[in-house]
């Protein structure tokens, strides 16, 4: 593929929808309330904040810059800009993470299914708190149900991969992202407005800085690298597919508020629902799934017909936030077998679905009838999660920063920032002093940290 017939995205607002549709996915609706839970409220939202603007930002545009200046998939992307050089890694490290990361993701992103299932089907009505702990573990331990709806995620996902730039991934990112902002806020209003919310909205409003230690702030970062689709290849395969025309900064700008509004929206919508019927919101990963069905019944229990449509409207919201996740980290796969192997994109999605398929059905497994095979102690869906998210995610971030801020010719990132001079970036020189010294510092305490080396 040449730069003349290479895909492009067709509009300006398909260029911020689909890049924010990389960025939001179950790390906000899912991972972020958890942490927020874990870490005191507000005074961790700040952090995150500052985090997400102060080092998230810049490795993004670094991303972008990549990926348009090549304007080639992830891996080829490095080979272009550092030919003869180990650089290469970098890529094709990213294009591994992307494929491992959604054949375990999709696991998470069925269960949502089967919970959009149960909720239209009244399912969570009349549970006790213990019946939903059993029904989640009796669920996910289950070795065909979960497959079938992995499959079935995997499979709508390949459906609009196939469709191409614009008209698969940039059509679908103009539906679902208003489809997850409208949904977003009438579950907002329907949460705040119930009794006892005002404690749950006092959470996330009001910093308690006496919770506030080193780990707090490790934990932001981390989760304003995971929650932004960093060092994954998906920003940087949606770049080579940006004009010459679009503001690379200004974009990331506009990604990131997306990002940070829908993750403390979410916020929003959990925590003044749970401290209305006295559930501490500390509840961990489990929160979304064991936690918040009984949340909704109880919070509703007046009004059944509401707990019914909130249940509904929430799950399809976890769906839609998954899917738009989904088909960026397959976009990065598929861009790599489309143009390296010369594959149809047809076949190139077609082997990437099968293989997801084939590798998600072992991590869901590794949940129920395989769990005592493990490697290094861990079994499939917790290596492939440990491995990714703990390793090569931190890794591939330091990696970009330090491409981009020491590596790259400052003439190849003064162009793109700038658009060749005619734009005036005056975080330009901001910009580059965080990737060449404060994110390589960062990201490195995150990576250590992770590891559980820094204590």
């Amino acid at each position: 593929m040449t730069k003349n017939d290479r895909a492009n995205f067709g509009t300006k607002l398909g260029v911020i929808l689909a890049s924010a549709g990389s960025a939001v996915g179950l790390g906000n609706i899912w991972r972020f309330p958890y942490e927020t839970g874990n870490h005191g409220g507000a005074a961790f939202i700040i952090i995150y904040l500052g985090c997400i603007f102060l080092l998230g930002l810049p490795i993004m545009v670094s991303e972008f810059l990549i990926g348009r200046h090549s304007r080639a998939n992830t891996a080829r992307a490095y080979q272009k800009l550092a030919p003869g050089t180990h650089w290469r890694w970098v890529g094709r490290m990213g294009v591994l993470a992307g494929f491992l990361i959604l054949s375990y993701y999709s696991v998470v992103a069925g269960w949502t299914l089967e919970y959009i299932f149960e909720a239209l089907t009244n399912g969570f009505s009349g549970k006790t708190p213990d019946e939903f702990i059993s029904s989640f573990q009796t669920f996910s331990s289950n070795p065909w149900r979960p497959a079938i709806w992995l499959i079935l995620f995997l499979l709508g996902t390949h459906f609009i991969i196939v469709k191409g730039v614009e008209k698969g991934i940039e059509k679908s990112s103009k539906i679902m992202m208003p489809m997850l902002f409208i949904i977003i806020l009438i579950l907002v209003v329907c949460s705040v407005s119930l009794p006892g919310a005002s404690r749950g909205i006092e959470f996330l409003l009001k910093p308690d800085f006496s919770k506030v230690d080193g780990n707090v702030f490790l934990s932001a970062m981390g989760q304003a690298f995971f929650s932004l689709s960093l060092g994954m290849g998906c920003l940087c395969t949606y770049a080579s597919y940006f004009s010459k025309k679009t503001n690379l900064t200004k974009t990331a700008f506009s990604v990131g508020i997306i990002d940070t509004i829908v993750a403390v929206l979410a916020g929003f919508i959990i925590f003044p629902a749970a401290f209305s019927v006295g559930i501490q919101p500390d509840a961990g990963p489990s929160l979304i799934f064991i936690t918040l069905p009984n949340v909704f019944q109880q919070a509703f229990s007046g009004v059944p017909l509401l707990a019914y449509i909130f249940s509904v409207m929430f799950y399809v919201l976890l769906a839609v936030a998954a899917l738009t996740s989904t088909i960026s980290l397959h976009e990065v796969v598929t861009a790599y077998l489309h143009e390296e192997f010369k594959f149809t994109r047809h076949r190139a999605a077609l082997f990437v679905t099968g293989g997801c398929i084939f590798l998600g059905i072992l991590c869901s497994l590794s949940l129920g009838v395989t769990k005592g095979i493990t490697i290094f102690g861990l079994g499939m869906f917790d290596l492939f999660d440990f491995v990714t998210a703990k390793i090569m995610l931190p890794l591939g971030g330091l990696c970009i920063s330090i491409f981009t801020g020491w590596y790259l010719d400052k003439k190849i990132v003064w162009s793109e920032i700038t658009n060749d001079g005619t734009l005036k970036v005056p975080v330009y020189k901001l910009i580059i002093f965080i990737l060449k010294y404060i994110a390589p510092i960062a990201i490195s305490c995150i990576f250590i940290n992770e590891l559980g080396l820094l204590k």
